[in-house]
């Protein structure tokens, strides 16, 4: 992630008077990725941002890459015509609220554990990209803004607890969609201190590892120099820079990038290979399996909030996006690969979660960025549909086998409780503990609200 070695003679411009060339300040700023530190948890509970009790939530954010089909797999419509209903049959579950597709047993076994939202909608594009950005920021991006991840939210308003970044995403970040548009994985107008550390690794292969948090032998001795010469840029600067808050920043951030990268307690959460290899198989060894034991492990060592991407794009791989022809997935791909992979891992991260004595600590927000249309299309599979969907919550304070909202009775549009996309990221907030009526500093220093006028949690999976 961070590569202090690189420099070309063109980068070596010199700035401030202090020997520090362009290019490292530049690299500085970079470490911002890495998060800030404890004393905004401690400003944070000082001034009201976090409830008391909840300085040891985090959560994990499955985004359900694709747009799953709410109709073959939550939100079943048994007795609609064969074009809606689809090919697939509901089954009972522990939850007496709710069926769900026979292709999700495990989750039919712990439906107890989690609550489902059956009326989710949003305005925004049928495209993928402008799907993630809403469903993950609770806005659609305007006027040049864009707004925070839920994730850089709570790394800002939270801060670090450990040597570990506040704000993780698996793998790596969403790739294309389509659309051209930013996917909301970031830390918006919060600033690179707030953006996330993505692994950019497959936890799934064989010798595994982070390229940044290798022991200091591995590293080499010129990088550890190099990274600690950037404490003496800082101090070597001038008094009136000294004094800013930039400079703070910049030093904050480089020893929270520095803690992380020679950190015993990071590269231990990161080492899959301490976990005994059939927890590993209870996951699926697979790429999403061994991300969702990853984000275990990550929330297990102090992280605060973990995004895994169920898939990177939705060209090139089988993913949700079934429109049921080459180059998408079909209904066959879905029920036969996706399925089963996606089940496995989501049943045994919540019940190692719980097993764990975790569950209660961490939400588990199961999100997409649509659902799928009503009816099946000419090719067998069914297309894009933000105008009603499902996504589902455990853990964090979240009472299990639950059903909010209602959706017509071809799954179509919601008819009882709409949830929009703020409603889901105020829902986030709460659980962790934060006022989603409060604010961050907005463009230009101006307050901005955390989450839009009218969006409030859905308060009925808490209560």
């Amino acid at each position: 992630m961070f590569d202090f070695l690189a420099e070309s003679p063109s980068d070596r411009a010199r700035l401030c008077g202090a020997g520090a060339s362009r290019r490292e300040f530049l690299q500085v700023g970079a470490l911002a990725a890495a998060g800030l530190s404890l004393p905004q948890l401690l400003r944070a509970r000082a001034e009201g941002r976090v409830r008391p009790g909840h300085d040891r939530r985090s959560c994990i954010m499955i985004f359900n890459l694709g747009g799953p089909s709410h109709i073959d797999l939550w939100d079943m419509k048994p007795d609609a015509p064969s074009e809606v209903r689809g090919p697939f049959k509901p089954v009972r579950t522990r939850s007496d609220a709710f069926e769900i597709s026979e292709l999700l047993p495990g989750h039919a076994r712990i439906a107890d554990q989690f609550s489902l939202v059956r009326s989710c909608h949003h305005d925004g594009a049928a495209v993928h990209d402008a799907g993630w950005q809403i469903m993950q920021t609770g806005r659609r991006f305007a006027g040049g803004i864009q707004t925070p991840h839920a994730g850089a939210v709570a790394s800002h308003l939270m801060g670090r607890r450990t040597d570990l970044p506040p704000f993780v995403v698996l793998p790596q970040l969403m790739g294309r969609g389509g659309g051209n548009l930013p996917n909301g994985q970031a830390g918006g107008f919060l600033g690179k201190a707030h953006d996330p550390f993505a692994l950019m690794a497959d936890p799934s292969q064989k010798n595994f590892r982070v390229p940044d948090l290798l022991p200091p032998d591995q590293i080499g001795a010129a990088r550890l120099e190099r990274r600690r010469r950037m404490r003496e840029i800082v101090d070597g600067a001038v008094s009136a820079f000294e004094a800013s808050e930039d400079a703070r920043l910049m030093d904050e951030n480089f020893h929270a990038a520095f803690r992380m990268m020679t950190s015993e307690q990071a590269r231990a959460a990161f080492d899959l290979s301490r976990e005994p290899e059939k927890v590993r198989e209870r996951y699926g060894m697979n790429r999403f399996g061994q991300c969702c034991l990853l984000a275990r492990r990550l929330v297990e060592a102090g992280v605060r909030f973990v995004t895994i991407n169920t898939f990177l794009t939705v060209f090139d791989e089988i993913t949700w996006d079934i429109h049921g022809s080459k180059p998408f997935t079909s209904i066959a791909g879905m029920k036969d690969i996706v399925c089963p992979m996606y089940d496995r891992a989501y049943t045994a991260l919540v019940e190692d979660l719980s097993e764990r004595g975790l569950l209660g600590d961490t939400l588990v927000a199961n999100l997409a960025e649509f659902g799928r249309t009503p009816k099946v299309n000419p090719a067998g599979g069914r297309d894009h549909w933000p105008q009603c969907f499902s996504v589902y919550f455990a853990g964090g304070g979240v009472k299990g086998g639950r059903v909010v909202g209602k959706s017509d009775p071809i799954g179509g549009y919601p008819a009882e409780r709409p949830v929009k996309p703020g409603d889901v990221v105020a829902t986030i907030f709460h659980s962790l503990g934060l006022d989603p009526s409060g604010h961050l500093p907005g463009p230009g220093g101006r307050p901005f609200p955390l989450t839009d006028l009218g969006t409030e949690p859905i308060r009925e999976l808490f209560a």
